[in-house]
Order: C-alpha cells, then structure tokens, then sequence
C-alpha cells in the first residue's frame, strides 16, 4: 500500500471516529425496524400501493418479495437525462422478471450548467445540489422500499442523489447512468470556431451550428466535466456497475446494463442472505478511493466540494488536506478534454476507468478491501462489460492501454502527481486543476488590484 494512501485514510478514519459511529448507529436503528413496509400501518399501506394492479397489491401487502424505489433526475430538454424517459419501465419489466417489484418513488429536478451559465439561473446550480438531496430523501421517506436505484448523471445531480440516498444508507442502492452521447465535431475544431467567433471573423449562425455539431444528441456531454467525473466517482465508490458510465445510451449494451442493476441491487436487500447497504459500501476508505480516481484522472475541481458533503453525510470527514496531500502521491494517468483532445468515449475505447483502476490497484494507490456492489474488493471493478446473449457479462479490460496519449500506466504517466493542487497564500486558499495547466503557465508574475 502506498504510505501516503494508507497515511490520509488513517488519518480520515480517525478524525471521523464520532460522526461516522453516530451516522451508522442511526443506519442501524432503521434497519432494526424490519422490511419497511411491515411497519406502516393498515392506512399507510393501503395508500402506498392504491393505484398497484392487484398481483402487485397482492405482493406489497406481504413482506417477502422487495420492492425497489426508482428515483429519477428525468427531463426531456436535457441531453443527458433524457434517455432516463425509457429507463422506468425496463427496471420494472426486469424486476417483475425477477420476482420483484419497482415503483417510481420520485423525481429530483435536473439543472445544466451548460444552459444557465452566464444567466440568472445560473446562481441556482449549487442550491440545486441540496434541493435533489431532500426530493432524493423525500422520495424515499415513504418507507414502501428495500433497495433503491438513482439514476441521474450531471453536475449537482448525481452528488445530490448521493447526498439523499445516505439519509436511508439502511438501503442497498445503486447508481445508473444515461451514458455519453456519441462523438461529435472534435474538441480541437471547436475550439478553432470559438477563436473565430470571438475575433469576429464568423457570426453567430456558423457559431451555432458548430455547437450543435458538438452537443448533437442524447446522452450526456463529452469532455470530462463534473458530469463524467461523477460517473468516474461512482464506479470507484462501488455504486456503479463496472465499466458502465461510458456507454452511449440507446444501445443494447445500456439497456442490459440498466437490467443488470436491477438484478445486482435485488441481490443485495435485507430479505436475502447478502445484505449489504449502501452506508457500508461509502466508508473512509471508498472516499479516499474517489479522491484518488478524480486526482489519476484530472477529474472537475467542484469534486473538491461534493466530496467533501458527500462524506461528511456518511459521518465522514474530509478537507482540501486530504485531496493535497494525496495528489502529491498520485499520478495524472488520463488526458481527457480539457485536459487533452480525446473525449471520454475515446477514452473508454482506450481502456477507461477499468485500466485505471487497475494500475492504480497494482501500484498500491487504492484501497482494494472494500465492499461494492459487485462484492467484496474494487478488482470486480478492473473489467468492462459485453452483452452476452440478452445478458451483461464482464471480461478484464486491456492489459495495456490501447492509446497512450489518452490513457497511460502507472509507470509512464503524464504527470507524476495528480490532476488538481492546492494553492495557500495570504488571500486564502484555492484549488487549481493543473492538468487542464500548460506547465509554461505554472508561474504567473502579475499585478494585484
């Protein structure tokens, strides 16, 4: 184990001795109270399962089969979450399959940053974030549930859902993705086009169409933003199906993956022998693991800050110490935009977040004893998934990366530290996403004012 991983996780684990141990004897309180529909009443049943048809009505008034909550960031206008429209129905479908039932608990509202920026709603982006943690609450707090899956994808979305679902960490819970949408005009011509624009040598219809050209159709945004470093962050967390955050939505490969999340939380309720819920897989270690995945992968600097949430609503507490102290230990391993030319579907293709994981696992940069969805251990998470048949199955990723100016080993990284620093000085403090930095620009001398 690298000294300083196992260093800042020791340390973590410490200073959260008294928040973490409340946080987990509340878990444990509601986990206490049996399967949840059996402590409602008569009444309160009664008007949780009303608009059911009767085999399901018949299901939910006994307390042997699980019932999973399916709470949504769906809206149509955004490309990211509007695959989501279809996602309901195929849980439910997959569930009854499976001798389950799936009801929709809610929906969480879905801001883009892409949008609002530069308007007025732009300055409800954050806000957004604690809105989605109670609608997330909210939705769950009827008590009918004993698994949830969230499904969401961008910004503030997936950090708040997370947030939500940790209120009721007594429940297994999974995350699914929409996936990105397919490439489309090159982060390098579009950058060309906005130079263009802004020298005033194109006007705003040739402007137009090149951003069209590039956010083009469903399925989240293609550089590596806080959207995909949520997605990142999820798989390392071990709330994510391995392999799953980059494949484009509509496909059959989505669809199953999307089934297969059904069928994974199913098997990880309290009316089964693997009980394992989602307060037991976010401990200090799996937070160190996320810093760590965001810091190798030069993921968004407003991880900084829903981490650090995220944590502290497991009992858990984190600080820019932490993240500084682990970025000086590990390596820059992606170049993604902005930080390089490729886009996260270039850098699946290379190898994704499997390779990744398993180069950070083999140089000891990983806390690998820690529970997933997937089991016991992140190495379920080194492989990528195929359909096999109407299935997922899962092989190991390439033993070597498939294009090295996207993805690299530990052993030849593009950086030897992490994608993000911090920065001290008289004003305060700051984090800098350096991997997004020409090194010619590291040192500025200018003029304060």
């Amino acid at each position: 184990m690298n000294p300083t991983v196992a260093k800042v996780t020791r340390r973590v684990r410490e200073k959260s001795i008294a928040s973490r141990a409340a946080y987990l004897a509340q878990m444990q309180a509601a986990r206490d109270e049996g399967p949840a529909r059996t402590t409602l009443s008569c009444s309160n049943l009664a008007h949780g399962m009303a608009a059911c048809g009767g085999g399901d009505k018949n299901i939910l008034a006994g307390d042997k089969v699980p019932n999973i909550a399916i709470v949504s960031a769906y809206n149509d206008m955004l490309s990211a979450h509007q695959p989501l429209e279809t996602f309901p129905a195929l849980i439910k479908r997959a569930a009854s399959e499976l001798g389950a039932i799936a009801q929709f608990a809610g929906g969480v509202p879905a801001m883009c940053d892409g949008v609002t920026q530069g308007q007025d709603g732009m300055d409800l982006s954050l806000f957004s974030r604690d809105v989605i943690a109670l609608s997330t609450a909210v939705a769950l707090s009827h008590n009918m549930f004993d698994a949830a899956l969230c499904l969401g994808v961008c910004d503030k979305i997936v950090p708040g859902l997370l947030i939500g679902a940790l209120s009721f960490g007594h429940l297994p819970v999974a995350f699914v993705p929409a996936g990105p949408m397919v490439s489309g005009l090159p982060n390098k011509e579009k950058a060309r086009i906005r130079e263009e624009y802004a020298a005033g040598r194109i006007g705003r219809a040739e402007l137009l169409d090149a951003e069209s050209a590039s956010y083009h159709g469903p399925g989240t945004c293609t550089f590596y933003g806080t959207a995909n470093s949520n997605q990142m962050m999820m798989e390392f967390l071990g709330l994510q199906l391995p392999g799953g955050s980059f494949v484009n939505p509509n496909t059959p490969l989505r669809d199953a993956l999307t089934a297969e999340a059904v069928r994974t939380v199913l098997g990880l309720t309290d009316l089964g022998e693997n009980y394992l819920p989602i307060a037991e897989i976010v401990d200090e270690s799996a937070i160190v693991n996320a810093i760590v995945g965001l810091l190798a992968t030069g993921g968004s600097t407003n991880h900084t800050l829903h981490l650090v949430a995220i944590a502290a609503a497991a009992g858990i507490k984190i600080d820019w110490t932490d993240f500084a102290e682990l970025s000086s230990a590990v390596p820059l391993l992606a170049h993604v935009y902005p930080n390089g030319l490729a886009d996260v579907n270039h850098f699946h293709a290379a190898g994704g977040l499997g390779f990744v994981m398993r180069e950070l696992l083999d140089a000891g940069l990983l806390n690998e004893d820690v529970s997933t969805i997937k089991g016991r251990g992140l190495r379920n998470f080194c492989v990528e998934p195929f359909v096999s048949g109407s299935a997922v199955s899962f092989r190991e990723t390439p033993a070597e990366s498939l294009d090295r100016d996207i993805v690299r080993p530990v052993a030849d990284p593009f950086d030897n530290e992490g994608g993000l620093r911090t920065v001290d000085g008289n004003l305060g403090r700051a984090v800098v996403k350096v991997s997004a930095v020409d090194k010619a620009h590291y040192h500025i001398k200018a003029p304060a004012r």
